[in-house]
């Protein structure tokens, strides 16, 4: 590959990430309502495109609607209430689907859990701990992109996500666990949280490799176009989907240091 077509994505991707975190930053500030409602509706574009590349084009608008009227339910609802009722809600949707049911419930479970599991955290938790998860998602798929670009070499996995390196992903963890230690030193916490996030790093990683491999299996390049330069909701946000999800998890068994 020559160098100029190493970057000839690079233009659009840095335009539509500056407005993504221009607009983040604002509803990352303001919290609340603003935060919960904009997690609705990610998780519902989310799921929108899920149905989509499963198979479920007539059903999806219908059921994007569906997930994020859910999520904002969730939202009112106890704990050990909003939990099984979202995963109700991904099993409603695969009910609706004529084939990949099992794929498509899974997977939009996932999704749900891990937008409900946002929106607590920077309501209950506090504005630094969803930009601790943010910046060591963001962190790892920058150092990636970058590393895998100049530096190449052996592909990480190329039947699912051809694009990615060894050197790719390896700086993804180091970026990833540099990124927890200043968020551990700011927090008080140290080199504890060092070692989780760079346990987010690779379930943020796994969670673009699942994506990738759904799509692979639906036969499309990208979850939509919504995004310039990123493809779609999904894409941008797939990796913060594994990381979530392994937070909401540590968080609900009481091994995330600092949060009660």
């Amino acid at each position: 590959m020559s160098l100029p077509a190493r970057w000839n994505d690079l233009n659009a991707r840095v335009i539509s990430a500056a407005v993504m975190i221009t607009v983040g930053v604002i509803v990352l500030w303001a919290g609340g309502m603003i935060f919960a409602a904009a997690l609705w509706i990610i998780g519902g574009a989310m799921v929108w495109e899920l149905s989509r590349m499963l198979g479920g084009d007539a059903w999806a608008p219908g059921m994007g609607v569906i997930a994020g009227l859910a999520l904002a339910v969730a939202w009112a609802l106890p704990v050990w209430l909003a939990l099984p009722g979202l995963v109700f809600v991904a099993g409603f949707g695969a009910w609706q689907l004529a084939e990949r049911r099992i794929l498509f419930g899974i997977y939009a479970a996932c999704i749900l859990l891990a937008c409900y599991t946002a929106i607590l955290l920077r309501v209950d938790a506090g504005l630094a701990w969803i930009l601790w998860v943010i910046c060591v998602v963001v962190s790892v798929d920058v150092a990636g992109y970058f590393a895998g670009r100049a530096i190449g070499g052996p592909k990480f996995w190329p039947a699912i996500s051809p694009k990615k390196t060894w050197s790719g992903t390896a700086a993804g963890w180091v970026a990833g666990a540099v990124m927890g230690l200043g968020f551990g030193l700011y927090l008080g916490i140290g080199a504890q949280l060092m070692v989780l996030s760079a346990l987010v790093a690779v379930t943020g990683q796994a969670g673009d490799i699942w994506e990738s491999w759904i799509k692979r299996r639906a036969g499309v390049k990208d979850s939509s176009n919504l995004i310039p330069g990123h493809g779609g909701v999904l894409d941008r946000f797939d990796a913060m989907l594994g990381a979530m999800l392994l937070v909401g998890a540590l968080w609900l068994v009481g091994m995330l240091p600092g949060i009660l």
